[in-house]
């Protein structure tokens, strides 16, 4: 009888322990639990045809950090995609979820985030980081899970790496850079410009490549300048920038709330420059702290309101749901869900190498923050907005497309 008993108590924790095995993984962002996967069938099969659970994208946000605050705008840009797509019917009948991660506004915590994202094996698609150097930081991660994931990072390298998984939906600094440096010299006829820039791999690069622009149409920058991305106090940058005699400010900024600070220190010096920045000095976060520190001044920027019918349309609808307007951190990730869903209809399956098929067969998408035609980099965009801050609203001035 013993012996009869042992058994049962065997074959019960046997069965149990394959229970176990088989059960969802946790997720994050308050999704709901998954379900486990049928013996030899890779996680993205099973998310593929015949299911009815959700299908699951996964985003690094910063939720808490330096960039907490534009982590707002890219979380509400990416839940409005996806209610959007709900209520249309969702993707091959089933409704899409996102599974979001905190950053922390760290490169490690961005690798942190994605990891666990990729822990939940439900998940078949993630939206990455806008910031360069955290992208740059979890390269190595996305290449060996092989996965899609949406960069919002301007660096030219992150698509230029040999990484086929990454696809920019923001164009890069290589354009941005010639539209600054083309509409300074060229539209506002100045000759003596100064350069100011983040050291990390975005400010860097961005600054290089406007350096390369200035040169190329016949101006030696007067002052080119970096800081560290945080700082509080830019009085020594600033003296250079008066003493140097610019009679133009081109800035390549990481953090818009850098951007902010370092608006006010130029009105209390009184410094009297014709300022063109990069697009985080389009960022809501700047122009709270900024306030009219950052009237006349000029930007160039991926997104804006007026850019398109799409802009507008998602503008309105930004501006219902959250009471507020969006801006280019909420657009690229309003962005990178419909594009995602939009390949995913077109792909057969769910598969990885399926749904980076189908982002790259993308031509004349009309996104919020302009018209995609992914090559074969991952590049989707190829324009810029210069606009101006007229009282506190950014007035679209015009649009240059970049087609080298």
């Amino acid at each position: 009888m013993r012996r009869r008993l042992g058994l049962v108590t065997i074959v019960l924790a046997a069965a149990l322990l394959v229970t176990a095995c088989g059960g969802g993984s946790s997720q994050g962002g308050g999704a709901a639990q998954g379900g486990g996967q049928p013996s030899g069938q890779s996680a993205q099969q099973a998310a593929g045809g015949g299911e009815t659970k959700p299908i699951k994208i996964g985003q690094v946000i910063p939720i808490t950090g330096e960039a907490a605050e534009s982590g707002k705008y890219q979380k509400q840009g990416a839940e409005l995609a996806v209610e959007q797509i709900n209520a249309a019917g969702g993707v091959k009948g089933r409704k899409l979820q996102l599974v979001q991660e905190d950053d922390k506004t760290t490169n490690p915590g961005a690798v942190a985030a994605l990891q666990k994202l990729l822990e939940d094996k439900e998940i078949v698609a993630v939206i990455g980081s806008i910031r360069s150097t955290q992208v740059q930081a979890m390269m190595p991660t996305i290449a060996e899970a092989k996965i899609p994931v949406a960069i919002g990072g301007t660096n030219y390298g992150l698509t230029h790496s040999g990484n086929p998984w990454v696809f920019r939906f923001r164009p890069h600094d290589g354009y941005s850079a010639q539209v600054l440096a083309k509409f300074t010299v060229e539209e506002l006829g100045k000759k003596k410009v100064a350069v100011i820039h983040s050291t990390d791999a975005f400010g860097t690069g961005g600054k290089d490549f406007v350096v390369e622009a200035l040169k190329k149409l016949g101006v030696e920058p007067v002052l080119v300048q970096g800081y560290n991305n945080g700082e509080k106090d830019y009085t020594a940058i600033l003296t250079a920038l008066k003493q140097s005699g610019a009679e133009a400010l081109i800035t390549y900024m990481t953090f818009s709330t850098d951007l902010g600070i370092m608006a006010k220190q130029i009105k209390q010096l009184g410094i009297n420059v014709t300022w063109v920045g990069s697009p985080s000095i389009t960022a809501k976060d700047a122009a709270n702290l900024a306030g009219d520190a950052l009237y006349g001044t000029y930007g160039v920027t991926d997104f804006q309101v007026d850019g398109s019918e799409a802009s507008k349309k998602f503008a309105e609808a930004y501006k219902a749901k959250y009471g507020q307007n969006p801006d280019l951190y909420s657009a690229w990730t309003y962005d990178a869900v419909m594009v995602f869903a939009e390949a995913m209809k077109k792909a057969p399956d769910l598969k990885p190498e399926s749904i980076r098929q189908a982002i790259l067969s993308i031509k004349g998408f009309p996104g919020a923050e302009g018209e995609y035609n992914f090559d074969q980099n991952g590049d989707g965009l190829r324009h810029y907005h210069v606009v101006k801050n007229e009282n506190g609203t950014w007035k679209l001035f015009k649009t240059i497309t970049i087609t080298d």
